[in-house]
Protein backbone atom coordinates (compact mmCIF):
# COMPACT_ATOMS: atom_id res chain seq x y z
CA UNK A 1 0.00 0.00 0.00
CA UNK A 2 1.37 3.52 -0.89
CA UNK A 3 1.96 6.08 1.62
CA UNK A 4 0.10 8.25 -0.06
CA UNK A 5 -3.28 5.85 -0.27
CA UNK A 6 -2.06 5.40 3.41
CA UNK A 7 -1.96 8.83 4.79
CA UNK A 8 -5.60 9.36 2.84
CA UNK A 9 -7.18 6.23 4.06
CA UNK A 10 -5.78 7.97 7.86
CA UNK A 11 -7.25 11.14 7.20
CA UNK A 12 -10.46 9.76 5.92
CA UNK A 13 -10.78 7.58 9.32
CA UNK A 14 -9.82 9.93 11.22
CA UNK A 15 -12.32 12.43 9.51
CA UNK A 16 -15.21 10.17 9.98
CA UNK A 17 -14.32 9.06 13.55
CA UNK A 18 -13.95 12.67 14.79
CA UNK A 19 -17.65 13.30 13.45
CA UNK A 20 -19.17 10.33 14.39
CA UNK A 21 -18.21 11.08 17.64
CA UNK A 22 -18.93 14.56 17.91
CA UNK A 23 -22.60 13.56 16.11
CA UNK A 24 -23.00 10.82 19.05
CA UNK A 25 -22.27 13.27 21.98
CA UNK A 26 -24.73 15.59 20.27
CA UNK A 27 -27.12 13.06 19.96
CA UNK A 28 -26.43 12.41 23.55
CA UNK A 29 -27.00 16.00 24.77
CA UNK A 30 -29.84 16.77 22.38
CA UNK A 31 -31.68 13.87 23.40
CA UNK A 32 -31.03 14.07 27.07
CA UNK A 33 -32.25 17.76 27.01
CA UNK A 34 -35.70 16.76 25.00
CA UNK A 35 -36.39 14.23 28.09
CA UNK A 36 -35.20 16.13 30.74
CA UNK A 37 -37.52 19.46 29.55
CA UNK A 38 -40.71 17.01 29.25
CA UNK A 39 -39.63 15.76 32.46
CA UNK A 40 -39.59 18.38 33.96
CA UNK A 41 -42.51 20.16 32.22
CA UNK A 42 -44.86 17.08 33.56
CA UNK A 43 -43.93 17.29 36.88
CA UNK A 44 -44.92 21.55 37.30
CA UNK A 45 -48.12 20.31 35.26
CA UNK A 46 -49.06 18.07 38.08
CA UNK A 47 -48.15 19.90 40.79
CA UNK A 48 -49.84 23.45 39.25
CA UNK A 49 -53.32 20.93 38.55
CA UNK A 50 -52.56 19.77 42.18
CA UNK A 51 -52.93 23.27 43.70
CA UNK A 52 -55.87 23.92 41.30
CA UNK A 53 -57.69 20.69 42.53
CA UNK A 54 -57.51 21.49 46.37
CA UNK A 55 -58.82 25.33 45.73
CA UNK A 56 -61.84 23.70 42.87
CA UNK A 57 -65.49 23.71 44.14
CA UNK A 58 -67.49 22.75 40.97
CA UNK A 59 -67.10 19.97 38.48
CA UNK A 60 -66.85 22.96 36.43
CA UNK A 61 -64.26 24.29 37.64
CA UNK A 62 -62.34 20.50 37.84
CA UNK A 63 -62.73 20.70 34.06
CA UNK A 64 -61.51 23.91 33.49
CA UNK A 65 -58.05 23.14 35.42
CA UNK A 66 -57.86 19.66 33.07
CA UNK A 67 -58.24 21.40 30.08
CA UNK A 68 -56.15 24.15 30.55
CA UNK A 69 -53.34 23.58 27.84
CA UNK A 70 -50.34 23.76 29.86
CA UNK A 71 -48.32 21.34 27.68
CA UNK A 72 -49.34 20.31 23.90
CA UNK A 73 -50.71 17.17 23.86
CA UNK A 74 -50.54 16.37 27.86
CA UNK A 75 -53.64 14.07 29.45
CA UNK A 76 -54.61 14.77 32.28
CA UNK A 77 -56.58 12.32 34.74
CA UNK A 78 -57.09 12.34 38.15
CA UNK A 79 -57.33 8.23 39.90
CA UNK A 80 -59.76 7.23 42.84
CA UNK A 81 -58.20 4.81 45.80
CA UNK A 82 -59.71 2.09 44.01
CA UNK A 83 -57.71 2.77 40.73
CA UNK A 84 -60.83 4.32 38.78
CA UNK A 85 -60.76 7.09 36.81
CA UNK A 86 -62.94 9.86 38.59
CA UNK A 87 -61.94 13.00 36.05
CA UNK A 88 -59.81 13.20 32.81
CA UNK A 89 -59.05 16.13 29.90
CA UNK A 90 -61.34 15.68 26.67
CA UNK A 91 -57.81 14.24 24.86
CA UNK A 92 -57.89 11.34 26.87
CA UNK A 93 -58.84 8.69 24.49
CA UNK A 94 -55.58 7.91 23.03
CA UNK A 95 -53.68 7.87 26.25
CA UNK A 96 -52.96 4.21 27.60
CA UNK A 97 -54.38 3.22 31.25
CA UNK A 98 -52.81 3.49 33.97
CA UNK A 99 -52.50 1.48 37.56
CA UNK A 100 -51.01 4.65 40.09
CA UNK A 101 -50.05 2.51 42.93
CA UNK A 102 -47.82 0.29 40.66
CA UNK A 103 -46.39 2.92 39.23
CA UNK A 104 -45.67 4.58 42.93
CA UNK A 105 -44.32 1.52 43.90
CA UNK A 106 -42.55 0.43 40.89
CA UNK A 107 -41.38 3.76 38.74
CA UNK A 108 -39.43 3.66 35.51
CA UNK A 109 -36.21 4.44 34.21
CA UNK A 110 -35.56 7.61 32.45
CA UNK A 111 -37.23 7.90 28.80
CA UNK A 112 -33.77 8.76 27.33
CA UNK A 113 -31.29 5.70 26.16
CA UNK A 114 -28.06 4.83 27.76
CA UNK A 115 -25.88 6.56 25.18
CA UNK A 116 -28.39 9.73 26.23
CA UNK A 117 -27.64 8.62 29.67
CA UNK A 118 -23.48 9.88 29.42
CA UNK A 119 -24.22 13.34 29.05
CA UNK A 120 -24.91 15.59 31.98
CA UNK A 121 -28.31 16.70 33.52
CA UNK A 122 -29.37 20.72 31.37
CA UNK A 123 -32.69 20.63 33.81
CA UNK A 124 -33.06 19.73 37.45
CA UNK A 125 -35.95 16.98 37.52
CA UNK A 126 -37.04 16.03 40.77
CA UNK A 127 -39.76 13.56 41.50
CA UNK A 128 -40.28 14.37 45.01
CA UNK A 129 -43.32 12.84 46.28
CA UNK A 130 -44.57 11.27 42.55
CA UNK A 131 -43.15 9.22 40.46
CA UNK A 132 -42.01 8.94 36.76
CA UNK A 133 -43.33 5.84 34.59
CA UNK A 134 -43.25 4.77 30.73
CA UNK A 135 -46.13 3.24 29.22
CA UNK A 136 -46.64 1.37 25.92
CA UNK A 137 -49.38 2.73 23.87
CA UNK A 138 -51.70 1.12 21.63
CA UNK A 139 -49.54 1.57 18.31
CA UNK A 140 -46.79 0.71 19.88
CA UNK A 141 -45.67 4.59 20.63
CA UNK A 142 -44.08 5.39 24.51
CA UNK A 143 -45.98 8.20 26.63
CA UNK A 144 -44.34 9.34 29.78
CA UNK A 145 -46.48 9.84 32.74
CA UNK A 146 -46.07 11.31 36.12
CA UNK A 147 -48.00 10.44 39.39
CA UNK A 148 -48.45 12.40 42.24
CA UNK A 149 -50.55 10.82 45.32
CA UNK A 150 -52.94 13.86 46.54
CA UNK A 151 -52.91 13.94 50.87
CA UNK A 152 -55.23 12.60 52.71
CA UNK A 153 -57.80 11.66 49.88
CA UNK A 154 -56.37 8.55 48.66
CA UNK A 155 -56.58 9.78 44.95
CA UNK A 156 -53.96 10.65 42.39
CA UNK A 157 -53.27 12.95 40.13
CA UNK A 158 -51.84 11.53 36.72
CA UNK A 159 -50.12 13.64 33.41
CA UNK A 160 -49.10 11.88 30.83
CA UNK A 161 -47.90 13.05 27.44
CA UNK A 162 -46.73 10.71 24.25
CA UNK A 163 -43.47 10.06 23.49
CA UNK A 164 -43.84 9.76 19.40
CA UNK A 165 -42.94 12.79 18.60
CA UNK A 166 -39.57 13.09 20.38
CA UNK A 167 -38.77 9.06 19.54
CA UNK A 168 -39.31 9.58 16.12
CA UNK A 169 -37.12 13.02 15.42
CA UNK A 170 -33.95 11.46 17.67
CA UNK A 171 -34.65 7.93 15.57
CA UNK A 172 -33.59 9.85 12.23
CA UNK A 173 -30.87 11.96 14.27
CA UNK A 174 -29.34 8.37 14.93
CA UNK A 175 -29.71 7.41 11.66
CA UNK A 176 -28.15 10.50 9.92
CA UNK A 177 -25.10 10.78 12.29
CA UNK A 178 -23.59 7.72 10.75
CA UNK A 179 -24.55 8.45 7.02
CA UNK A 180 -22.78 12.05 8.42
CA UNK A 181 -19.55 10.20 9.56
CA UNK A 182 -19.60 8.37 6.22
CA UNK A 183 -19.67 11.23 4.23
CA UNK A 184 -17.58 13.04 5.74
CA UNK A 185 -14.90 9.87 5.67
CA UNK A 186 -15.68 9.67 1.99
CA UNK A 187 -14.73 13.09 0.99
CA UNK A 188 -11.79 13.36 3.47
CA UNK A 189 -10.69 10.38 1.79
CA UNK A 190 -10.44 11.61 -1.74
CA UNK A 191 -9.40 14.83 -0.77
CA UNK A 192 -6.60 13.62 1.12
CA UNK A 193 -5.63 11.36 -1.23
CA UNK A 194 -5.20 14.24 -3.71
CA UNK A 195 -3.53 16.72 -1.10
CA UNK A 196 -1.13 13.95 -0.69
CA UNK A 197 -0.35 13.47 -3.84
CA UNK A 198 0.61 16.80 -4.10
CA UNK A 199 2.59 16.81 -0.91
CA UNK A 200 4.17 13.71 -1.86
CA UNK A 201 5.39 14.52 -5.16
CA UNK A 202 8.90 16.03 -4.36
CA UNK A 203 8.87 12.74 -2.86
CA UNK A 204 8.33 10.70 -6.10
CA UNK A 205 10.83 13.42 -7.44
CA UNK A 206 13.29 12.43 -5.16
CA UNK A 207 12.74 8.58 -5.40
CA UNK A 208 13.20 8.73 -9.49
CA UNK A 209 16.43 10.52 -8.99
CA UNK A 210 17.47 8.22 -6.48
CA UNK A 211 16.55 5.30 -8.80
CA UNK A 212 18.27 6.98 -12.07
CA UNK A 213 21.61 7.38 -10.22
CA UNK A 214 21.82 3.88 -8.75
CA UNK A 215 21.02 2.91 -12.55
CA UNK A 216 23.52 5.73 -13.73
CA UNK A 217 26.20 6.01 -11.30
CA UNK A 218 26.49 9.78 -12.26
CA UNK A 219 26.55 11.32 -8.85
CA UNK A 220 26.72 14.83 -10.63
CA UNK A 221 22.72 14.82 -10.75
CA UNK A 222 20.69 16.70 -8.50
CA UNK A 223 17.11 17.18 -7.22
CA UNK A 224 15.19 20.51 -8.23
CA UNK A 225 14.53 22.82 -5.19
CA UNK A 226 12.71 25.73 -6.17
CA UNK A 227 10.95 27.96 -3.30
CA UNK A 228 9.83 25.44 -1.09
CA UNK A 229 11.34 26.10 2.27
CA UNK A 230 8.98 22.93 4.15
CA UNK A 231 10.14 19.90 5.71
CA UNK A 232 10.61 18.83 1.58
CA UNK A 233 12.10 21.20 0.19
CA UNK A 234 14.80 20.99 3.80
CA UNK A 235 14.73 17.21 2.50
CA UNK A 236 15.49 17.58 -1.15
CA UNK A 237 18.06 20.20 -0.14
CA UNK A 238 19.76 17.59 2.09
CA UNK A 239 19.46 15.63 -0.52
CA UNK A 240 21.76 17.32 -3.05
CA UNK A 241 23.54 17.75 -0.03
CA UNK A 242 24.39 14.04 0.29
CA UNK A 243 24.70 13.61 -3.26
CA UNK A 244 27.41 16.28 -3.53
CA UNK A 245 28.91 14.18 -0.50
CA UNK A 246 28.35 11.07 -2.00
CA UNK A 247 30.08 12.86 -5.37
CA UNK A 248 33.38 13.79 -3.77
CA UNK A 249 33.52 10.48 -1.91
CA UNK A 250 32.80 8.37 -5.17
CA UNK A 251 35.85 10.19 -6.63
CA UNK A 252 38.03 10.14 -3.94
CA UNK A 253 37.65 6.81 -3.57
CA UNK A 254 38.50 6.43 -7.31
CA UNK A 255 41.50 8.83 -7.28
CA UNK A 256 42.43 6.72 -4.49
CA UNK A 257 42.07 3.20 -5.98
CA UNK A 258 43.79 4.55 -9.30
CA UNK A 259 46.75 5.85 -6.89
CA UNK A 260 47.21 2.88 -4.87
CA UNK A 261 47.03 0.91 -8.43
CA UNK A 262 49.95 3.07 -9.81
CA UNK A 263 52.11 2.79 -6.09
CA UNK A 264 51.48 -0.84 -5.73
CA UNK A 265 52.14 -1.42 -9.72
CA UNK A 266 56.15 0.29 -9.29
CA UNK A 267 57.72 -2.25 -6.37
CA UNK A 268 55.82 -4.52 -7.86
CA UNK A 269 57.03 -4.24 -11.26
CA UNK A 270 60.64 -4.01 -9.67
CA UNK A 271 60.87 -6.96 -7.62
CA UNK A 272 59.25 -9.21 -10.66
CA UNK A 273 61.69 -7.57 -12.92
CA UNK A 274 64.35 -8.91 -10.50
CA UNK A 275 63.62 -12.01 -9.92
CA UNK A 276 63.23 -12.54 -13.17
CA UNK A 277 66.60 -11.48 -14.36
CA UNK A 278 67.89 -13.72 -11.65
CA UNK A 279 66.15 -16.64 -12.90
CA UNK A 280 67.56 -16.40 -16.11
CA UNK A 281 70.79 -15.16 -15.45
CA UNK A 282 71.60 -17.92 -12.88
CA UNK A 283 75.27 -17.39 -13.68
CA UNK A 284 75.38 -13.87 -13.03
CA UNK A 285 78.34 -12.04 -11.77
CA UNK A 286 78.10 -11.76 -7.46
CA UNK A 287 78.16 -8.03 -7.99
CA UNK A 288 75.34 -8.21 -10.04
CA UNK A 289 73.17 -10.61 -8.40
CA UNK A 290 73.72 -8.77 -4.93
CA UNK A 291 72.27 -5.46 -6.91
CA UNK A 292 69.68 -7.58 -7.95
CA UNK A 293 68.61 -8.72 -4.82
CA UNK A 294 69.41 -5.82 -2.98
CA UNK A 295 67.18 -3.45 -5.00
CA UNK A 296 64.27 -6.23 -4.84
CA UNK A 297 64.63 -6.45 -1.15
CA UNK A 298 64.29 -2.26 -0.91
CA UNK A 299 61.13 -2.86 -3.11
CA UNK A 300 59.77 -5.36 -1.21
CA UNK A 301 60.19 -3.47 2.01
CA UNK A 302 58.55 -0.22 0.31
CA UNK A 303 55.27 -2.13 -0.61
CA UNK A 304 55.68 -3.72 2.57
CA UNK A 305 55.20 -0.04 4.35
CA UNK A 306 52.70 0.59 1.30
CA UNK A 307 50.44 -2.06 2.57
CA UNK A 308 50.76 -1.45 6.06
CA UNK A 309 50.17 2.53 5.41
CA UNK A 310 47.08 1.41 3.63
CA UNK A 311 45.73 -0.93 6.28
CA UNK A 312 45.72 2.23 8.43
CA UNK A 313 43.63 4.23 6.25
CA UNK A 314 41.11 1.16 5.54
CA UNK A 315 41.15 1.24 9.45
CA UNK A 316 40.16 5.11 9.42
CA UNK A 317 37.58 4.72 6.91
CA UNK A 318 36.31 1.75 8.63
CA UNK A 319 35.94 3.91 12.30
CA UNK A 320 38.51 1.93 13.87
CA UNK A 321 38.57 3.33 17.18
CA UNK A 322 41.89 3.65 18.79
CA UNK A 323 42.87 1.98 22.70
CA UNK A 324 42.93 4.90 25.09
CA UNK A 325 44.92 4.69 28.17
CA UNK A 326 47.24 7.22 29.85
CA UNK A 327 50.37 8.27 27.92
CA UNK A 328 53.31 10.42 28.86
CA UNK A 329 53.98 12.45 25.97
CA UNK A 330 57.23 13.64 26.31
CA UNK A 331 58.65 9.70 26.78
CA UNK A 332 57.15 8.69 23.35
CA UNK A 333 58.42 12.24 22.04
CA UNK A 334 62.25 10.81 23.29
CA UNK A 335 61.68 7.01 21.85
CA UNK A 336 60.60 8.50 18.52
CA UNK A 337 62.94 10.89 18.56
CA UNK A 338 65.68 8.29 19.17
CA UNK A 339 64.45 6.10 16.33
CA UNK A 340 64.59 8.93 13.92
CA UNK A 341 67.93 9.41 14.62
CA UNK A 342 68.84 6.38 12.78
CA UNK A 343 67.09 8.03 9.69
CA UNK A 344 69.29 11.66 9.53
CA UNK A 345 71.78 11.79 6.81
CA UNK A 346 74.02 14.78 7.77
CA UNK A 347 70.56 16.87 9.75
CA UNK A 348 70.99 17.97 13.11
CA UNK A 349 68.27 16.50 15.14
CA UNK A 350 67.76 18.81 18.20
CA UNK A 351 65.46 19.85 21.13
CA UNK A 352 64.14 22.77 21.62
CA UNK A 353 61.98 22.19 24.93
CA UNK A 354 60.33 19.54 26.52
CA UNK A 355 57.84 19.65 29.39
CA UNK A 356 56.52 16.50 31.15
CA UNK A 357 52.92 16.04 29.63
CA UNK A 358 50.27 13.79 30.11
CA UNK A 359 47.33 12.19 27.63
CA UNK A 360 45.00 9.68 26.79
CA UNK A 361 45.73 7.58 23.76
CA UNK A 362 47.44 4.75 22.18
CA UNK A 363 51.21 5.37 22.40
CA UNK A 364 52.00 3.36 19.71
CA UNK A 365 49.89 5.07 17.16
CA UNK A 366 51.50 8.26 18.64
CA UNK A 367 54.93 7.35 18.35
CA UNK A 368 54.08 6.63 14.29
CA UNK A 369 52.89 10.10 14.31
CA UNK A 370 55.71 11.54 15.19
CA UNK A 371 58.21 9.29 13.60
CA UNK A 372 55.85 10.23 9.98
CA UNK A 373 56.23 14.01 11.04
CA UNK A 374 60.15 13.87 11.91
CA UNK A 375 60.53 11.21 8.94
CA UNK A 376 59.16 13.77 6.30
CA UNK A 377 61.46 16.73 7.55
CA UNK A 378 64.43 15.13 7.76
CA UNK A 379 63.83 13.80 4.08
CA UNK A 380 63.22 17.45 2.66
CA UNK A 381 65.74 18.77 4.68
CA UNK A 382 68.91 18.95 2.78
CA UNK A 383 72.50 17.84 4.59
CA UNK A 384 73.50 20.63 7.09
CA UNK A 385 70.01 21.11 7.96
CA UNK A 386 68.45 21.17 11.03
CA UNK A 387 65.15 19.17 12.32
CA UNK A 388 64.00 20.59 15.92
CA UNK A 389 61.06 19.24 17.88
CA UNK A 390 59.51 20.64 20.99
CA UNK A 391 56.63 20.02 23.61
CA UNK A 392 55.04 22.29 25.27
CA UNK A 393 51.90 22.23 27.68
CA UNK A 394 49.70 25.08 28.37
CA UNK A 395 46.19 25.48 30.61
CA UNK A 396 44.44 23.90 27.57
CA UNK A 397 46.27 21.27 25.61
CA UNK A 398 49.95 20.10 24.69
CA UNK A 399 52.03 21.19 21.98
CA UNK A 400 53.73 19.43 19.34
CA UNK A 401 56.44 20.95 17.39
CA UNK A 402 58.04 19.37 14.59
CA UNK A 403 59.94 22.59 12.49
CA UNK A 404 62.68 21.58 9.93
CA UNK A 405 64.80 23.79 7.56
CA UNK A 406 64.15 22.14 4.22
CA UNK A 407 62.58 23.37 1.08
CA UNK A 408 59.40 24.12 2.28
CA UNK A 409 56.10 23.80 0.44
CA UNK A 410 54.23 26.13 -1.90
CA UNK A 411 51.07 27.59 -0.78
CA UNK A 412 49.46 25.99 -4.29
CA UNK A 413 50.26 22.61 -2.57
CA UNK A 414 49.62 23.40 0.87
CA UNK A 415 46.01 22.93 1.15
CA UNK A 416 46.62 19.05 -0.63
CA UNK A 417 49.48 17.97 1.55
CA UNK A 418 46.80 16.09 3.59
CA UNK A 419 45.30 14.11 0.49
CA UNK A 420 46.19 10.74 -0.07
CA UNK A 421 49.16 10.04 -2.44
CA UNK A 422 49.58 13.68 -2.84
CA UNK A 423 53.17 14.44 -3.03
CA UNK A 424 53.74 18.01 -4.28
CA UNK A 425 56.98 18.26 -7.36
CA UNK A 426 59.86 18.84 -4.76
CA UNK A 427 58.86 15.72 -2.40
CA UNK A 428 58.68 13.44 -5.66
CA UNK A 429 62.15 14.91 -6.61
CA UNK A 430 63.73 14.32 -3.11
CA UNK A 431 62.06 11.18 -2.41
CA UNK A 432 60.87 9.08 -5.18
CA UNK A 433 60.24 5.92 -3.42
CA UNK A 434 57.53 7.97 -0.80
CA UNK A 435 53.62 7.39 -1.27
CA UNK A 436 52.23 10.22 0.01
CA UNK A 437 50.00 8.56 2.73
CA UNK A 438 52.08 9.86 5.91
CA UNK A 439 50.31 13.07 6.36
CA UNK A 440 46.75 11.15 6.15
CA UNK A 441 47.43 8.85 8.13
CA UNK A 442 49.38 11.41 10.73
CA UNK A 443 46.16 13.65 10.99
CA UNK A 444 43.62 10.32 11.77
CA UNK A 445 45.96 9.92 14.38
CA UNK A 446 45.53 13.24 15.44
CA UNK A 447 41.55 13.56 14.98
CA UNK A 448 41.39 10.18 17.10
CA UNK A 449 42.83 11.63 19.83
CA UNK A 450 40.54 14.65 20.02
CA UNK A 451 43.26 16.54 18.22
CA UNK A 452 44.38 18.54 15.51
CA UNK A 453 47.56 18.59 13.27
CA UNK A 454 48.44 22.23 10.99
CA UNK A 455 51.35 22.90 8.92
CA UNK A 456 53.20 26.42 7.81
CA UNK A 457 55.16 26.62 5.09
CA UNK A 458 57.12 28.68 2.34
CA UNK A 459 59.41 27.29 -0.79
CA UNK A 460 62.94 27.49 0.81
CA UNK A 461 61.66 28.24 4.34
CA UNK A 462 61.08 24.91 6.13
CA UNK A 463 58.42 23.51 7.92
CA UNK A 464 56.84 23.55 10.84
CA UNK A 465 54.15 20.60 11.62
CA UNK A 466 51.96 21.62 15.04
CA UNK A 467 50.09 18.83 16.84
CA UNK A 468 47.86 20.14 19.36
CA UNK A 469 46.51 17.57 21.55
CA UNK A 470 44.34 17.26 24.69
CA UNK A 471 45.44 17.17 27.89
CA UNK A 472 44.76 14.33 30.64
CA UNK A 473 42.55 15.57 33.13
Amino acid sequence: MSLRLRLALWYGGLTGLIVLLAGLLAYAIFSRIQYDDLDQALEGAVEHAAGTYVAARTSDELATMLETPILPGLVMRIYGPGGQVLAASSNDAPAPSVDPDTALTRPSGPAYDALAGLAPPFATVRAGPGAFGLLAGSEGSRWRLYVLPLDGAGQYLVAMAPLGGIDASLARLRQLVPLLAVVAAAVTLGAGRLLAGRALRPVATLTEAAAAIERSREFGRRVPVGARRDELGQLAATFNEMLASLEGAYRAQQRFVADASHELRAPLTAIQANLELLERQPDMAPAERQEAVHEASHEAHRLARLVADLLALARADAGQPLRHQRVELDRVLLDALGEARHLAQGQRLEVARLEPALARGDPDRLKQLLLILMDNALKYTPDGGRVTVGLERNSAATEIVVCDTGVGISSQDLPHVFERFYRADPARARDPGGTGLGLSIARWIAEQHGGKITLTSAPNQGTTATVRLPLES
